[in-house]
């Protein structure tokens, strides 16, 4: 374990990072090195062979045997092939070798992973293409090297190709922007993004025991056990012990791989907690949360513990999420979406806002597929999860501003002064003049927003890959106006004015849970795309398969291949929650509660016998019976259902949203009825007082 005084020694021990390849490259290397970084220059071979070398030598003294391309393919989790550096030299002898052409290039079996048609089962070859701008890292004896992934012909097989097109055309359309503005030292622009990590935390023993927790990560049965979140104790309370221990190793875990894990703390839900980051540019920390998830499991099966990254495991309480905080911020260290001191700033940040807000109206239908999977279809519009109406919370004043632009009137901020909105004569608007709205899918929170509608499990790559695009699309669009004018100042101001009154619908200010909401939502035309089935069809629309192609970050057909990947994900999931869910109730669940039935009928002949009266054993027995036989109709029908789902991915989406999921929610309410009248001895597997309060 570590102390204060050497955690600066002990972050990013595992990485090799910038200080590292400073040390070990020469200057010329290096050199070429943050060329490539910065211009996007390439690399030529025998530079490569020098990182590659210096690589080597490095891991090896850390204990390093083996290397790894490490990617992130279409399945939603990172995958990786290791290799070990020995080479034969003769003579029964080996040597340790790594060459810049095994840094550069590796070749998984494309085959094997989801592809969405873009390659045929026998097409089994894939490149993997060393991404320089992630630092490589040590794993398990094993040299990390963070790596696109892509076939044969060049289309992307993976999240990290497109997330690194869509961080270049957003830099691209915003400093065009920055320029108009007399920014001339400004050479890139990066999105900025901490994703916030919720997470559960169960006894390891209690998890084996239940097979719907192994096969699918969420509880398929529960009934409300007599204590949950009511009291409102668990949020940010003492945390404890066992707990603390697994917190402490995480970060030591996370800090010596050069993940900046910030914050720790109990959230809402009991056994419930979250992890979150210091912000850093958009590939780094899509990187290190998807390398954070993988650690989170590691580290708890270490202290006897299982972490569930499951969307919503247990059934009324507090779902998990992952609030992506999402910014731009230039290479001189401004941020872009930080009101400013002075007018020139405050139009400029103006600007932003405007395309922001212009963007996720015009793109709210692919931003909500973004998030769309089964297992967010528990957890958005419950609890403390946002609905599945997209819309922004600007807050109370900043709000105010808008309007007042709209309007074409002077705000007046609250008894303070008067704001009029013009390029040389807007004064600073404050920053963190209002609460929180918690219930918000997009909040503006300062000087960034916060999409907080991803899920706990997913990869964060695909909800920046939108945001990313979605402004760069709006900037481009200002871009082209402001470039040809003649009149500066005012085409600003009209420009600025025009995106605020033709998107001032998705701005919502209110409590997103109130049920007025939606019907207002509806009234301004918003999307309510309540389901996955209901919200994929959007990722192939024309206008979305436009954009993502105007831009360069995804083709046409690696749309539609995503597209195809998802809907066949969806009804594969169902179906294996749903067989998980009739193997439960036929192996373990009717036998139980049969037994116990039969028992209370012997215990009424031996108190009849008696003469005692068996008023509890005669009622519990009746209704245990029905449900029983209640709960075998119901498995009978959800079996039949199973067998028919249609041939074709669309179909057998929509059959298994309006069938199977029905079914199972009916099969479940009679089991939880179950759970509450049958003795504990009998019931077959831990239940929720026994899984949320046992750690």
């Amino acid at each position: 374990m570590s102390t204060p005084a050497k955690l600066p020694e002990l972050f990013g021990s595992l990485v090799f990072n910038e200080e590292t390849m400073k040390e070990r490259l020469s200057s010329a290397s290096y050199g070429a090195w943050k060329k490539c970084i910065t211009d996007g220059t390439s690399l030529n071979i025998s530079t490569a062979n020098e990182i590659a070398e210096a690589m080597k030598q490095w891991a090896v003294e850390k204990g390093a045997t083996h290397y790894t391309h490490w990617f992130q393919p279409m399945t939603g989790v990172t995958a990786e092939k290791h290799d070990s550096f020995i080479t034969p030299v003769g003579g029964g002898k080996i040597i340790m070798e790594f060459s810049g052409k095994e840094l550069v290039r590796g070749e998984p079996d494309a085959s094997s992973f989801p592809s969405g048609g873009l390659r045929a089962t026998f097409e089994a070859r894939g490149y993997t293409a060393w991404d320089p701008t992630s630092f490589a890292f040590i794993k398990e004896d094993s040299l990390c090297i963070p790596t696109v992934f892509c076939s044969y012909s060049g289309e992307a097989l993976d999240k990290k190709a497109p997330l690194l097109r869509s961080i270049d055309e957003v830099s691209r359309q915003a400093v065009r922007i920055l320029r108009l503005f007399g920014d001339t030292e400004t050479r890139r622009v990066t999105a900025q993004v901490g994703p916030e990590q919720e997470y559960f935390l169960i006894d390891k023993e209690l998890y084996n025991q239940r097979k719907d927790l192994r096969m699918t990560g969420r509880t398929l049965f529960g009934a409300k056990p007599p204590r949950g979140q009511e009291l409102e104790d668990h949020y940010f309370g003492a945390i404890k012990p066992r707990v603390a221990a697994y917190m402490k190793d995480l970060d030591e875990t996370l800090w010596a791989l050069g993940v900046l894990s910030k914050t720790k703390h109990n959230e809402v839900a009991p056994s419930q907690h979250e992890m979150a980051p210091i912000y850093s540019d958009a590939n780094t920390a899509c990187d290190h949360n998807q390398l954070a998830m993988e650690m989170m499991k590691k580290v708890a099966d270490r202290h006897n513990l299982v972490c569930l990254l499951h969307e919503k495991p247990f059934a009324g309480v507090n779902g998990s999420g992952k609030h992506d905080n999402w910014s731009l911020g230039t290479d001189t260290g401004k941020n872009l979406f930080r009101p400013g001191s002075t007018p020139r700033q405050n139009a400029q940040f103006l600007l932003f806002l405007a395309a922001f807000v212009k963007g996720v109206d015009e793109y709210q239908d692919f931003l909500r597929t973004t998030v769309a999977f089964p297992g967010n279809d528990h957890r958005l519009g419950a609890q403390e999860a946002p609905p599945a109406v997209i819309s922004i919370f600007l807050g109370d004043d900043l709000n105010g501003v808008v309007e007042s632009i709209i309007k074409g009137t002077e705000f007046k901020e609250a008894g303070k002064r008067t704001l009029q909105i013009g390029i040389d004569v807007l004064p600073s608007i404050p920053q963190d003049n209002t609460d929180r709205n918690r219930t918000s899918p997009m909040a503006f929170t300062g000087n960034k927003f916060e999409f907080r509608m991803p899920g706990s499990s997913q990869s964060v790559s695909g909800p920046n890959i939108a945001l990313n695009t979605i402004m760069a699309e709006s900037l481009s669009q200002f871009a082209d106006v402001l470039e040809q004018s003649k009149d500066f100042q005012s085409d600003l101001q009209a420009l600025i004015k025009k995106a605020f009154t033709e998107h001032q619908r998705i701005i919502f200010n209110g409590n997103g849970y109130d049920d007025a909401w939606l019907v207002e939502a509806e009234k301004r035309g918003l999307c309510n795309l309540k389901s996955t089935a209901d919200a994929l069809p959007a990722y192939v629309a024309p206008k979305n398969v436009e954009l993502f192609v105007k831009h360069g970050i995804y083709t046409k057909g690696e749309l539609q291949a995503r597209y195809e990947i998802h809907v066949e994900n969806y009804s594969t999931v169902v179906g294996i929650e749903a067989s998980t869910m009739a193997d439960m109730i036929r192996h373990d669940i009717l036998p139980a509660v049969s037994g116990y039935a039969t028992d209370l009928c012997g215990r009424v002949d031996a108190k009849e016998t008696c003469g005692f009266p068996c008023k509890y054993e005669k009622t519990t027995a009746g209704e245990v019976s029905a449900l029983t036989d209640a709960l075998l109709d119901a498995c009978d029908k959800l079996e039949s259902d199973l067998a028919a789902v249609p041939a074709g991915a669309e179909k057998a989406m929509v059959y298994n949203h309006e069938v199977i999921i029905p079914d199972m929610a009916a099969a479940r309410t009679i089991t939880d009825k179950l759970e509450t009248l049958t003795a504990s001895e009998y019931w077959p597997f831990p239940v929720y007082a026994d899984l949320l309060f046992s750690v």
